[in-house]
């Protein structure tokens, strides 16, 4: 399976994107118009190990809701990034069976290599 979820509005998704190739040959997904399942952030809890690995504190609801200062459980930030699509950290490739999460240049490069 190759599958992005991303955000059609982010320049940093669509710059990823465009360093794969532009997304051909992905299944894409935009999580801001078409809300992600529980089904599919389980899946990627089981590759990467945790949900708290694919939460972005990057999120303005981040320190919006003043989440900062309190202690999250592992179904708290499960229950949170299905609530709002902003809490994923992102993008989220998938690639025969690997993951990439986020945008650090690491990640990306290692998501160009695996193709």
């Amino acid at each position: 399976m190759r599958k992005i979820y991303h955000l059609s509005t982010c320049n940093t998704c669509q710059r990823i994107i465009k360093e794969l190739g532009g997304g051909e040959g992905f299944e894409m997904q935009d999580i801001k118009t078409e809300k992600m399942t529980g089904e599919q952030l389980d899946a990627m809890k089981e590759k990467v190990g945790t949900y708290e690995d694919l939460f972005s504190r990057r999120s303005r609801q981040y320190a919006a809701r003043g989440l900062k200062e309190q202690v999250l459980t592992e179904d708290d930030y499960r229950s949170l990034i299905l609530e709002e699509y902003t809490f994923l950290k992102r993008p989220v490739i998938w690639i025969d069976g690997e993951i990439f999460v986020g945008n650090n240049k690491k990640v990306t490069a290692a998501a160009v290599e695996a193709l």
